[in-house]
């Protein structure tokens, strides 16, 4: 699989991480990173504490993760998610809405980390 097909399977635009990164060797570096990076633990964590600020920092965190990797779907779920919680800001997404966009992204990050890892394998 090239860095491209990866884009394309995970739903990221190839074209966004290769301006930011210029050559697929270090795009691919950074992909791989991606898998230790523990923003989505902290937004999920933070969600079944209840604790807002937690879910704030993860995911703001995600996405800026998101953006700097090109994994745009991702990044902009994550960014509605952080606004909700954003500090002073007062939340516009119901109950069922939030839980609506958490489902929405777990199921991009678990597709997002399924394709890198088959990535990884195959290199």
């Amino acid at each position: 699989m090239t860095t491209q097909e990866l884009y394309e399977q995970i739903g990221g635009t190839y074209a966004s991480a290769k301006r930011t990164m210029m050559m697929d060797k270090m795009i691919n570096r950074f992909v791989l990173k991606f898998l230790d990076d523990k923003s989505y633990q902290k937004l999920i964590d933070g969600k079944a504490a209840g604790d807002a600020a937690a879910m704030f920092e993860g995911a703001h965190a995600l996405k800026g993760v998101g953006a700097n990797l090109g994994f745009d779907s991702l990044s902009a779920l994550a960014s509605e998610v952080a606004e909700e919680f954003r500090p002073g800001h007062t939340p516009a997404m119901s109950p069922a809405e939030l839980d609506a966009k958490f489902a929405e992204i777990t199921a991009l990050y678990e597709k997002t980390v399924a394709g890198i890892k088959q990535f990884q394998a195959e290199q």
